[in-house]
């Protein structure tokens, strides 16, 4: 059969590809624009003749109808390894789940550990060498795909290519092809950096060097590193990330990123995930300078390591005097997930003059106007995203403090100098209570 042939013969509508879940299938949607929107309304419609059918996805805009349709949870039951704002609103109504997860054992997990019964991805469309495309969404896709029993994919003509043996998804792969309008992408585009997270930068940028290797978040801070950074002399800096956004684009317009000096893969900026703007994913389309890898590569700390001058900079969301860092939930409630921190925390500082950097506002206010420390005397329920044996830099608008190698007393120490000043008395009030103050520590 030829290729156009064997496309014909796979097409279907979204009510017939969905008719192969059965009850108690793992159905897997991947990863932010892959969620295939026509055939999660069409497994929605099937709700009343199925049961304890288990959704798997990460970070997903939703709203799903799986989820929506189902509010007691007796037909579909979601289950998320990195939240988005609908996936947390989702675990908070109990609807959810969360999957404890790290990025670069993510192929491990499809592999070893885990069953997909049916993927359900949004690709583009089929190229002439007869391969769709997994877009933004190929590193955690990739790892679903090649796992599953049935795969089912939803064309988006809207999805960017992403170029990459990963991206790539060949038909022979594909039991069902289920055509669909352009639909416009989730774009996901953080807001101009306040002066606090503008501070909070100034105290990183000093750190980068020509030609490093930048690993950035999604967040202000982010974004205020970027603006330092095309308005800097810096030159020749390179991109090897888990997840790509429109921080990026803003230093290649600046004439910042060019990857000629990487030590790995130079030339190419290299990415896991993509989120952003319409205007980063028209960048990103079929751009020969941007190469798509699997999560498993691209989170590899032996192979972050090999970056010389590789800079992770990440956010968090509390600290404790211990330099125990979360990045994932307030208290009990998830509010993220540990994603690549942690890998890219572990690989940077592996490199050769690498260095990585977690950052965070002292303090916040809350709902009611009262202000709260990020910076607590020990965590009681928070969940622990990065050890503080592998925290390296830690940034306030206060400063940056290095607890690489520091003892429990130094640790408290630098801890207390990054906090709110309303709240540094009490801090340590509660390491002499902890026997981590020494009596001649600064005040």
């Amino acid at each position: 059969m030829d290729l156009m042939n064997e496309y014909r013969a796979k097409l279907k509508t979204a009510a017939e590809a969905v008719r192969i879940v059965k009850n108690g299938d793992w159905v897997d949607y991947g990863s932010n624009n892959s969620c295939p929107i026509a055939l999660d309304e069409a497994l929605a419609a099937r709700r009343d003749e199925l049961h304890g059918v288990q959704i798997r996805g990460n970070f997903l805009r939703g709203p799903l109808a799986v989820v929506e349709c189902d509010p007691e949870g007796e037909h579909f039951v979601y289950n998320t390894w990195h939240c988005s704002a609908y996936e947390r609103r989702v675990l908070d109504r109990g609807r959810g789940y969360f999957i404890p997860m790290v990025f670069r054992n993510m192929d491990w997990y499809y592999r070893s550990f885990l069953t997909t019964d049916v993927a359900m991805i949004t690709v583009a469309p089929m190229d002439g060498q007869g391969n769709f495309n997994l877009g933004g969404a190929l590193g955690a896709s990739c790892s679903v795909v090649e796992n599953a029993k049935h795969v089912i994919v939803e064309v988006n003509p809207a999805m960017p290519r992403i170029r990459g043996e990963a991206a790539q998804l060949p038909l022979s792969k594909v039991d069902a092809v289920v055509e669909c309008p352009s639909r416009p992408l989730w774009e996901m585009v953080a807001p101009p950096p306040s002066e606090l997270e503008r501070q909070i930068a100034g105290y990183v940028y000093p750190h980068l060097r020509d030609g490093a290797t930048i690993q950035l978040g999604i967040g202000g801070v982010p974004n205020a590193i970027g603006e330092l950074i095309a308005e800097s002399d810096l030159r020749d800096l390179g991109m090897h990330t888990e997840l790509a956004s429109d921080g990026y684009l803003a230093l290649h317009r600046a004439g910042k990123l060019t990857n000629r000096r990487k030590t790995l893969q130079p030339g190419l900026g290299v990415l896991g995930l993509a989120i952003g703007s319409r205007e980063f994913y028209d960048w990103l389309d079929d751009n020969p300078g941007i190469l798509g890898c699997r999560l498993d590569y691209v989170n590899s700390i032996p192979v972050i390591a090999q970056q010389e001058n590789m800079v992770s900079i990440n956010g968090c969301l509390a600290a404790d005097l211990y330099g125990q860092v979360c990045a994932e939930s307030v208290g009990t409630r998830q509010i993220s997930g540990t994603g690549g921190q942690l890998d890219f925390v572990n690989g940077a500082t592996a490199a050769k003059g690498g260095m990585s950097f977690l950052c965070m506002s002292s303090s916040y206010t809350d709902k009611a106007g009262v202000r709260h420390s990020r910076i607590l005397p020990h965590f009681g329920g928070d969940i622990v995203t990065t050890p503080r044996s592998e925290v390296y830099w830690l940034v306030t608008e206060y400063g940056a403090a290095n607890l690489a190698g520091r003892s429990s007393w130094e640790r408290a120490e630098a801890l207390i100098s990054l906090a709110h000043p309303d709240f540094r008395e009490e801090l340590i009030r509660a390491a002499e209570a902890q026997r981590i103050w020494l009596p001649h520590n600064k005040r």
